[in-house]
C-alpha cells in the first residue's frame, strides 16, 4: 500500500507481492504491507474457552470485551487476573492469555461452550444460533433512552472513525469500531482483522477504562456510552454486543440484516446504516436524533 521505508505500526507486517497490469504484465515481487493475523488462546482458570484469530494488540481489551459480551462478567469488578502466558521472547509468546475470576466468583463457562466449534471460534458472537432474541433481551434488558445525538454528528461518525485507522492506511485490510460521545469525541477506537474483535476491543476498553457495567451489575448507570460506529455490516452479532454494552445508537457504513433490525427495535437501539457522504438510513428509534 505504501513505500517500504514508511514505518509500520504494530499489527502490520510485510510480505512480497507481484502486481499485474494488462499493459505491463506481472511485476517482480516487492514488499507489501499486510495485517498481521495470529491466534489467541483464551483460557479461564487453565481451561481453553475460545481460540480466535486476531490482529495482535489490545488483547486485554479484546478478552474483556468478549467476556462482557458473553455475559460472563458484568463489570471490571468481576475480573481477577488477566495476563499473557509464557515469557517474552519465547516462540508464540503473547498468543495465550489466562483469565481468572474475581475472588468468590465462578463463571458459567457453558454460556460459551457452544461457540467452541471444534477448536476454533471467531470470538465474535454471543448468540449465533445459541440463544433466541427473547433470551438475549431477558439477559441484557432494553437500552435506556439516553440524551440523543445530533443527526450531523451521526452523519460524520464514519469520517471520525476513518481518522483512527492507521492499520487500514497501511494495509487496506482491517475492520474498525469506535465509541463516540454525543459531541463525536472518540472514547475508544480499535482495528482488527475481525469486525467482531474490533467491537470487543472497544467494549473491553470501556469496561476497563470508563467503568462500563452491564444491566445486571450494580449501578449500571455509572457510565453509558452513546454511539457505536462500525466499518462493516451491522449484523445481528454486532447488535447483540451493542445491546449488552448498552449503546443507544449504532452506525454502520454498510447494510443491516433483518434480524439485526428486529433486535435493534426490541432492544431500544437507534440503528443507522449506509452512513456515507452526510446521509444515512434509520431503521429503528429515530426519536433519538435531533437537528442542530
Amino acid at each position: 500500500m505504501e513505500p517500504p521505508s514508511r514505518p509500520l505500526p504494530p499489527g502490520v507486517t510485510r510480505r512480497p507481492v507481484g502486481r499485474y497490469a494488462p499493459d505491463t504484465g506481472l511485476s517482480p515481487p516487492e514488499p507489501d504491507s499486510v495485517a498481521l493475523e495470529e491466534p489467541l488462546d483464551l483460557r479461564v482458570s487453565g481451561d481453553t474457552v475460545a481460540l480466535t484469530m486476531r490482529m495482535p494488540g489490545a488483547d486485554r481489551f479484546l478478552v474483556t470485551g468478549f467476556l462482557f459480551s458473553e455475559g460472563l462478567i458484568h463489570s471490571v469488578d468481576d475480573l481477577g487476573g488477566l495476563v499473557h502466558c509464557g515469557r517474552p521472547g519465547e516462540e508464540g509468546y503473547g498468543n495465550v492469555i489466562e483469565v481468572t475470576p474475581a475472588p468468590g466468583l465462578v463463571w458459567d463457562l457453558e454460556r460459551v461452550s457452544a461457540s467452541k466449534r471444534g477448536t476454533l471460534t471467531t470470538a465474535a458472537c454471543g448468540v449465533c444460533g445459541r440463544r433466541s432474541v427473547d433470551d438475549l433481551l431477558a439477559s441484557c434488558h432494553p437500552v435506556p433512552p439516553g440524551s440523543g445525538i445530533a443527526a450531523s454528528v451521526l452523519a460524520r461518525a464514519p469520517d471520525i472513525l476513518r481518522t483512527v485507522q492507521p492499520h487500514f492506511e497501511h494495509t487496506g485490510g482491517v475492520h474498525a469500531a469506535a465509541a463516540l460521545d454525543t459531541e463525536g469525541r472518540v472514547l475508544a477506537a480499535f482495528e482488527d482483522v475481525g469486525r467482531h474483535n474490533a467491537v470487543d476491543k472497544v467494549v473491553g476498553a470501556l469496561v476497563l477504562e470508563h467503568g462500563l457495567r452491564s444491566a445486571r451489575a450494580a449501578r449500571p448507570e455509572a457510565f453509558q456510552p452513546t454511539l457505536l460506529v462500525v466499518s462493516g455490516r451491522a449484523g445481528f452479532d454486532i447488535l447483540q454486543k451493542a445491546a449488552v454494552a448498552r449503546f443507544p445508537l449504532v452506525a454502520s457504513v454498510s447494510a443491516a440484516t433483518s434480524l439485526s433490525i428486529d433486535l435493534a427495535e426490541r432492544a431500544g437501539i437507534t440503528l443507522a446504516t449506509f452512513v456515507r457522504g452526510g446521509r444515512f438510513n434509520v431503521y429503528t428509534h429515530p426519536e433519538r436524533l435531533r437537528e442542530m
